[in-house]
C-alpha cells in the first residue's frame, strides 16, 4: 500500500426500510416484499455486491411505493364512503321526520 492512499470507501445505498416499515402500516401484503427486499441491501454491500444491494434497493423503493399508494388510496375510499353515508343517513333522517 502507497503511502498517503486511503482505500475507497464502498457507496452507501439506502436500503429503503424507513419507508417499508411505514408501508406496512398502509397495506402489508405488499409491503412484506419492500421489507425483505431493504433487509438484503446491507449484507450483499458487506459481500462487495454492489450491483444486487443496488438492485434489492430499487425493488424494495417500488414495492414500499406501491403499498403506500395503495394503503392511500383505500384509507381515501373508505374516508369517502364513510362521509356519504353519513350525510344519506343526516338527508334521510331529515325527511323522514318531516311526516
Amino acid at each position: 500500500m502507497q503511502p498517503g492512499y486511503q482505500p475507497q470507501q464502498p457507496p452507501q445505498i439506502n436500503n429503503n426500510m424507513t419507508m417499508s416499515i411505514v408501508a406496512i402500516f398502509l397495506f402489508w401484503p405488499l409491503a412484506i416484499p419492500a421489507i425483505i427486499n431493504a433487509s438484503k441491501v446491507n449484507p450483499l454491500l458487506q459481500q462487495g455486491d454492489y450491483a444486487g444491494a443496488q438492485a434489492a434497493a430499487a425493488e424494495s423503493k417500488k414495492w414500499s411505493k406501491w403499498a403506500l399508494i395503495v394503503g392511500i388510496g383505500w384509507y381515501v375510499i373508505v374516508l369517502v364512503c364513510c362521509l356519504l353515508g353519513g350525510l344519506a343517513g343526516l338527508i334521510g333522517a331529515d325527511t323522514s321526520s318531516t311526516n
